[in-house]
């Protein structure tokens, strides 16, 4: 017997809204490290944006992309992680305070 289109469209959105959850979690483990990050470039008067590190991440990421998600989207995506990343940290060493 077949499985009910609304059943299945609801099984595959659930599990979206799991990985959804898991991404923002792992979202918020990774500003940790970018908040620890910033605390060390701030003691040493280091700059916040490093092109070379940034394209050391890209390598990481397309080495470990094995689809069905495209290297450039990858790639995209993780340029609007890395922006947002920056931006919290340069916040952080400015004083702002966490939410």
């Amino acid at each position: 017997m077949e499985e009910d289109p609304q059943d299945a469209l609801a099984k595959c959105r659930a599990g979206i809204d799991d990985v959804d959850r898991r991404i923002v979690e792992l979202l918020n483990e990774r500003t940790n490290f970018v908040e620890r990050i910033g605390s060390i470039k701030q003691s040493f008067k280091m700059p916040i944006y490093e092109p070379k590190r940034e394209e050391e991440v890209y390598l990481n990421i397309h080495a470990s992309n094995h689809g069905p998600m495209p290297a450039d989207s990858v790639k995209r995506v993780f340029e609007r992680i890395i922006d947002e990343m920056r931006t919290i940290q340069r916040n952080r060493m400015l004083g702002e305070k966490k939410p």
